[in-house]
């Protein structure tokens, strides 16, 4: 490998780990507004926002699809905006690192379900091990709400259910069926956003607000992705893709003082070794 082609590395990996920081910053900034226009509103301008930004930015209208592939993605978009919606459901009740900590496990799950190693059973071991790390506690004040496990686990799902969906309509043009899909969630995600929260959505302030967090979490970490994965290897991006959920529990901590037990950081710690140890199976017999 040149000189070249190692910097091109180097900067792509860069700009995964600046894309997860955006978006785990995002994410945590979003959950301090909870209190006023609740984790509903949050979702809306979100979603609605960063429709109208990738719209833009992959000319989504020049998509030609038939009508297998608009059946496709409309179950892509539902999934997306079910994901996003649970999950910000999940954050007001629990940490953000513990909730994308569950929610990696759906990809994850998905990755071992389709194995066929024995090995492979060590991985599975760490992401259960994980779990329990995570969500077995003592009785007390501490205790995690059982709501909010259970949104997480619920956005585990619809993870998994959007990368099943991904990968069908990915031939037809990724950048652009990503924007489509985008807009399918903000078409019952605004609404009920709206529905829930009232006019307030509508103030300059709030839609500013909304603008910065759909940048954040959505456009500028995507238009980030799309730069690294024209040079790092797909088994480079999985393995910086597995630490989101360690990086979703320094942002809660940095943003919001979430502080979480030495036990809950193991379970996190177990978390991502089986993403990153599954990931790097999966490329290596490939």
């Amino acid at each position: 490998m040149s000189r070249l082609d190692l910097n091109h590395t180097a900067l792509a990996a860069l700009a995964i780990v600046a894309s997860q920081i955006s978006n785990c910053f995002g994410a945590a900034w979003s959950k301090s507004l909870f209190s006023a226009v609740g984790p509903e509103g949050i979702v809306a301008l979100r979603l609605g926002f960063s429709a109208l930004l990738l719209g833009l930015l992959t000319r989504v209208w020049q998509l030609r699809v038939d009508g297998t592939g608009i059946r496709d993605i409309v179950a892509y978009g539902l999934a997306l905006g079910l994901m996003n919606s649970v999950a910000y459901q999940a954050y007001a009740r629990i940490p953000v690192g513990v909730g994308m900590a569950i929610e990696v496990t759906g990809p994850l799950a998905l990755v071992l379900y389709h194995s066929r190693r024995g090995r492979d059973l060590l991985w599975v071991a760490c992401m259960v091990g994980g779990l329990a790390m995570l969500l077995i506690k003592d009785s007390g004040e501490g205790r995690l709400d059982l709501l909010g496990i259970g949104f997480a686990f619920c956005s585990a799902v619809c993870w998994a259910t959007y990368i099943v969906f991904g990968k069908r309509v990915s031939n037809l043009g990724s950048g652009r069926v990503v924007a489509a899909g985008m807009l399918v969630a903000s078409l019952f995600a605004v609404p009920y956003g709206g529905a829930s929260v009232g006019g307030t959505l509508l103030q300059p302030k709030w839609l500013a607000l909304g603008l910065a967090i759909a940048i954040l979490s959505s456009a500028f970490p995507f238009f980030l992705q799309i730069l690294a994965l024209r040079w790092l290897p797909q088994r480079v991006y999985g393995l910086l893709a597995s630490a989101v959920p360690a990086t979703g529990a320094l942002m809660g901590f940095l943003v919001l003082g979430e502080a979480l037990e030495a036990r809950q950081w193991l379970g996190i710690l177990l978390v991502v070794c089986a993403s990153a140890g599954s990931t790097l199976a999966v490329a290596r017999h490939k």
